[in-house]
């Protein structure tokens, strides 16, 4: 079953994240595991507040992804970016599909 996490952060600083996530996309091309699908959006009601969506093969891959030494590493430096806490929100994917 397909795995997605959704953190929802505020940060001031979103260009230098975007370019974290994008050395870290380029760093990975080619590997196996880790994330299949990303998406960052924008919160138009909270200035400063976005949410990452992150999907996974499953729940186990994930987790893996979450024990390799480079997510910690990024974790921290995209922490080290952000405006209080993250909130991390971990979903087990029923149902999926486009609609046009």
């Amino acid at each position: 079953m397909k795995f997605v996490q959704i953190i929802g952060f505020e940060t001031e600083r979103l260009d230098e994240m975007r370019q974290l996530m994008q050395e870290a996309g380029q760093r990975n091309e080619g590997s196996t595991g880790g994330p299949t699908h990303r998406m960052l959006l924008k919160d138009r009601d909270k200035p400063n507040h976005y949410l990452a969506v992150i999907e996974f093969e499953s729940y186990d891959e994930a987790m893996r992804n979450s024990d390799a030494p480079e997510t910690g590493k990024l974790a921290e430096q995209l922490g080290a970016l952000t405006i209080g806490e993250r909130v991390y929100t971990n979903c087990d994917v029923l149902e999926s599909g486009e609609l046009k």
